[in-house]
C-alpha cells in the first residue's frame, strides 16, 4: 500500500509557471502507473498525465499538453507536476494517484489518492 501526500498548490497569475509535488511512503513509486487529476468546482475529476509503471513516454490530457510535464524521482519517491503558462481554468484542486495497471484513464483506474492541492489561477 502507497500513500501520497501532494504538495505546491496556491495562488498563481495566468502564464505562471508552479510545480506541485507528490511525496510517497510506504512503497516504492517503482511498479505504480502514476497519475495526476484534477476537479474545479462542480465539475468531475479529469485526467490530466500519467507515468506508466513500465517507465514509458508520460501521456497527457489535450488540454494541457505542452504546458505540463510529469516526472518522477525514483531517489525522493516522489512524483512532479511541472505546470508552466498556467490558464484560468486550469483552476482545480490537484490529485496524484497510483495504480497497478499499465494504462490510465479515469479515476476508476487507480487505487491510491492523496488528499489533493489546490492551485488557483487568476487573471
Amino acid at each position: 500500500q502507497v500513500q501520497l501526500i501532494e504538495s505546491g498548490g496556491g495562488l498563481v497569475q495566468t502564464g505562471d509557471s508552479l510545480t506541485l509535488s507528490c511525496a510517497a511512503s510506504g512503497s516504492s513509486l517503482i511498479g505504480y502507473t502514476m497519475a495526476w487529476f484534477r476537479q474545479a468546482p462542480g465539475k468531475e475529476r479529469e485526467f490530466v498525465a500519467a507515468v506508466s509503471r513500465f517507465g514509458k513516454t508520460p501521456n497527457y490530457a489535450d488540454s494541457v499538453k505542452g504546458r505540463f510535464t510529469t516526472s518522477i524521482e525514483n531517489a525522493k519517491n516522489t512524483l512532479y507536476l511541472q505546470m508552466r503558462t498556467v490558464k484560468t481554468e486550469d483552476t482545480a484542486v490537484y490529485y496524484c494517484a497510483a495504480s497497478l495497471l499499465d494504462i490510465v484513464l479515469t479515476a476508476r483506474d487507480m487505487t491510491y489518492w492523496g488528499k489533493g492541492t489546490l492551485v488557483t489561477v487568476s487573471s
